[in-house]
């Protein structure tokens, strides 16, 4: 067997990075909404417990029942992705009553690192389905495409870390939220269809983008009536 198999090596680099990325986006967007360093961590400690045993097990990681685990970690992003709809629309109504954001954090939503821990997990998880396949193929390739892999998404994610801390509250909520339903109904489908193409979360995404959005800056009745009633004149009693 060849000491480097460069086929191997760039089928590792490829599954892992395209699953990586997908817990990283999740963990760059709860990041910029909570500035909590510890949602990487989370994400991190997710990969990390799914993917050690997959490299000292081997072929046995992939006994375990997939569709249980999309299941069960989907059934944790819906939760907090619904609540976090409530959240953004909360964020909208707040900056309309004062006429800014003002940057004001609010408690750190309950299930964020849940969220994040279960994000890194299952991507892993589905990366691992494809590594030990590679493994006995060249174990040495395997691990370097996958440490690559690693090295890669981690220094992109440092990189744009920055960048999501610009972004608004309400929108960082929407994008989460997006994020959340996206993965969710992925793979609550993909349970049923396993041969689902990933490029499906793209229109997934525009799609719950787009609901969220629309959800969190309706129109507040409330709000409108009393705006209302305050362009409109008052009533002059005229006398005779």
């Amino acid at each position: 067997m060849a000491f480097l198999d460069v086929a191997v090596l760039l089928a590792a680099l490829g599954i892992t990075t395209l699953e990586l990325v997908e817990a990283a986006a999740v963990g760059l967007a709860i990041y910029g909404d909570s500035q909590k360093y510890a949602v990487f961590a989370y994400v991190a400690l997710g990969v990390v417990v799914v993917l050690v045993p997959t490299l000292l097990l081997g072929r046995a990681i992939a006994l375990l029942p997939i569709a249980i685990i999309r299941i069960v970690g989907g059934a944790l992003l819906l939760y907090f992705g619904l609540r976090l709809i409530r959240s953004a629309r909360r964020s909208v109504l707040r900056a309309r009553n004062t006429g800014t954001n003002l940057g004001a954090k609010e408690e750190t939503e309950k299930g964020i690192y849940y969220t994040a821990f279960s994000v890194g997990a299952i991507e892993a998880f589905e990366a691992s389905i494809v590594l030990v396949g590679l493994l006995p193929n060249n174990y040495y390739s395997t691990i370097l495409g996958l440490t690559i892999g690693v090295v890669i998404v981690i220094a992109a994610t440092y990189i744009l870390r920055a960048q999501v801390r610009k972004i608004k509250q309400a929108n960082m909520k929407t994008v989460i939220s997006a994020l959340l339903l996206s993965f969710v109904t992925f793979w609550f489908v993909e349970t049923v269809e396993p041969n689902l193409s990933d490029l499906v979360l793209i229109p997934l995404f525009v799609a719950f983008a787009l609901i969220v959005h629309w959800i969190a800056n309706r129109p507040n009745e409330k709000a409108t009536i009393e705006e209302t009633n305050e362009k409109t004149p008052p009533a002059t009693d005229l006398k005779p």
